[in-house]
């Protein structure tokens, strides 16, 4: 007789924030700012060092997911260029425009498909990991409101691309007020350190607020046109 519960639990396991945080800011931004001096790693060595940890982070990330993730291959590319840019002791603003073109791309990008059959607004918050889009899906027909949603996907995509755009300027202002100077000295490595952990302040929180506001729009509209209560177009975690 088959004992159900003795099923081995196939379900994946959460990303660990904490462990996201320190491989890619924490860790790199300690050995950037303590460990470059000549008397330490050294200013090249510390940053292919410190770069390595993202860049194990997203290959690791591949083999566990068993699939591409645009996002960890993105920053995997990032990392690279910063790297060679750093290595190949390129003028200090090319980390600047590098910092400002990724998410800008990404904002072109979200922009564009707002325009085609495949939104990436429906990857960053439509998609049914987090929502029941087939319940969705069918109460948008049954209520006749699918061109509704439609056009509030595409609001919500540019809400989205905001978010991006705003990022690409801060990077660049960030980085360009931060890292000055010559690539292949102790002071580029502390800068690099520094302007990863400011980042998180300077960058990230106003675009995640600029997200939530495309997140808080979607999900109202959406409850309009289906109407449904919020609880009920989320999926319930187990």
């Amino acid at each position: 007789m088959t004992n159900n519960d003795s099923k081995p639990n196939n379900k994946p396991k959460k990303e660990s924030l904490l462990l996201n945080l320190a491989l890619n800011i924490i860790i790199p931004t300690l050995i950037l700012t303590k460990l470059s001096g000549e008397d330490h790693l050294g200013p090249k060595l510390s940053i292919v060092v410190a770069l390595a940890f993202p860049i194990v982070y997203g290959i690791a990330d591949y083999f566990r997911e068993k699939k591409l993730n645009f996002f960890s291959a993105l920053g995997v590319v990032s990392v690279f260029l910063t790297g060679g840019i750093s290595l190949l002791e390129l003028p200090p603003q090319y980390i600047a425009i590098k910092e400002a073109s990724i998410p800008a791309l990404i904002g072109i990008a979200t922009l564009i498909s707002s325009y085609t059959r495949y939104p990436l607004v429906k990857v960053f918050l439509y998609n049914d990991k987090v929502l029941q889009t087939q319940r969705i899906a069918q109460q948008l027909k049954e209520r006749g409101n699918e061109v509704a949603f439609e056009r509030a996907l595409v609001i919500a995509s540019y809400l989205v691309a905001a978010s991006f755009f705003l990022s690409a300027v801060l990077n660049y202002v960030l980085a360009k007020l931060i890292v000055v100077s010559s690539p292949g000295t102790e002071a580029f490595a502390e800068e690099l350190g520094k302007m990863t952990a400011y980042s998180y302040v300077v960058i990230v929180v106003p675009s995640i607020t600029v997200m939530f506001a495309a997140m808080f729009y979607l999900f109202r509209r959406i409850t309009r046109l289906t109407g449904l209560e919020l609880e009920d177009v989320f999926n319930e975690q187990k």
